[in-house]
C-alpha cells in the first residue's frame, strides 16, 4: 500500500518596518510524478494577495506568481497538500549490471531524452566541478565501478565524511567551502553528490522536498518540528530514475515526498522574490509537519 501524508509548510517573514509591497515565486504545489499522486493542494497567503498565477517551469515544476501590495508587517504562506507515495525499491542487480561508463554514454545518446536533461549534466551555479570536487569524486564513481556499487559509495562517503551541523553553511556556500568545512546540512551534501555524478558523466538532478521523520522513543512529536529536505535523483540505462540520500546514507523509499526538481536549490527555493521596504532586518520562521494518514 502507498504511503499517504499531509504535508504542512508554513513561512512567515516579519519584519521590523511596514513593507509597502512584495513579489515572490516559489514551486508552492507539489508535483505529481511516476511515483507520487497529489490528492489535493491549498495555498493560503496573509496578507492576501492582488496577483495570483501558476505556470509550469523549465524542469516542470509548478511555478507561483504571488504579487502583494498591501502595506505589511508580516508575511505569510501556509501551503497544505495530500499526497499518495509509492517508491519500489531499486533492483540492485539491474544497477550493478552496468559500469559507471556505461550509464554514462547510454543516458547522454538517449534519442527520447528531453532537451532539459542535458542541463542535469553540466556544472550550474551552486555545483561548480572543479580540482577539490573531481578529487573527492575519481575514487567513488570510478568509470568501470557498478553502477549500483558506485552509487552507494557516493551517499555512504558523503554520509561518513561530513557532519550535519546547521548554521555551518549558507545558500551560497561552495563546494570547495564545504568540502575544506566537511560539515553543512542537507542541501549541501546534495550540491556535492551532484557535482561528483555530473563529472562523471551521469545525468542527475537535485530534488527538494519532505522526509517523515519519527520522535524519539516515549516523546511526544512536536508540532512545525520538521524541515524540508533535499536529496538527489540519477538517471539509469532504463530510462528510470533513483534517488539517493546523502544526508542519511540510503536510497529514498516511499517515505520522501517530492515538491520540485532542477539542477541545485536555485531552481526550486521553497519562496524567493523582492520587498519593497526600509525595513534593515527581517525574521524568518518556517513550521513543517509531515503527517502519516
Amino acid at each position: 500500500m502507498p504511503n499517504r501524508y499531509e504535508v504542512r509548510h508554513r513561512t512567515t517573514y516579519t519584519y521590523e518596518q511596514v513593507v509597502e509591497a512584495c513579489y515572490e515565486r516559489g514551486p508552492l504545489r507539489p508535483r505529481d510524478t511516476p511515483c507520487q499522486q497529489v490528492e489535493s493542494h491549498t495555498v493560503t497567503v496573509s496578507p492576501e494577495p492582488d496577483l495570483v498565477t501558476e505556470h509550469t517551469d523549465h524542469f516542470g515544476n509548478y511555478s507561483q506568481y504571488l504579487e502583494i501590495r498591501t502595506p505589511h508587517t508580516e508575511l505569510v504562506v501556509d501551503k497544505r497538500a495530500v499526497v499518495s507515495v509509492d517508491r519500489p525499491a531499486p533492483d540492485h542487480s539491474m544497477l550493478d549490471a552496468h559500469t559507471v561508463a556505461d550509464v554514462a554514454r547510454h543516458t547522454a545518446a538517449d534519442p527520447d531524452a528531453p532537451p532539459v536533461y542535458a542541463a542535469y549534466r553540466l556544472p550550474s551555479r551552486l555545483v561548480d566541478i572543479g580540482p577539490d570536487v573531481i578529487g573527492y569524486a575519481a575514487p567513488l564513481l570510478a568509470p568501470d565501478r557498478p553502477f549500483g556499487e558506485a552509487l552507494a559509495a557516493l551517499y555512504g562517503a558523503i554520509h561518513a565524511d561530513f557532519r550535519y551541523r546547521k548554521g555551518a553553511t549558507s545558500v551560497r556556500t561552495t563546494l570547495p567551502e564545504l568540502l575544506s568545512l566537511r560539515a553543512g546540512v542537507c542541501q549541501d551534501f546534495a550540491h556535492l553528490a551532484l557535482g561528483c555524478l555530473r563529472w562523471a558523466g551521469l545525468t542527475a538532478r537535485y530534488v527538494s522536498g519532505y522526509l517523515e521523520t519519527t520522535s524519539p522513543t516515549g516523546r511526544p512529536r512536536l508540532a512545525g518540528s520538521d524541515a524540508t529536505h533535499a536529496w538527489v535523483s540519477v538517471r539509469t540505462p532504463a530510462g528510470s530514475w533513483v534517488d539517493l540520500d546523502p544526508t542519511n546514507n540510503h536510497l529514498a523509499d516511499s517515505r520522501y515526498v517530492v515538491s520540485a526538481w532542477g539542477r541545485d536549490f536555485a531552481d526550486v527555493s521553497p519562496l524567493k522574490g523582492v520587498v519593497f521596504t526600509e525595513s534593515a532586518t527581517s525574521r524568518l520562521t518556517v513550521g513543517v509537519d509531515v503527517i502519516r494518514l
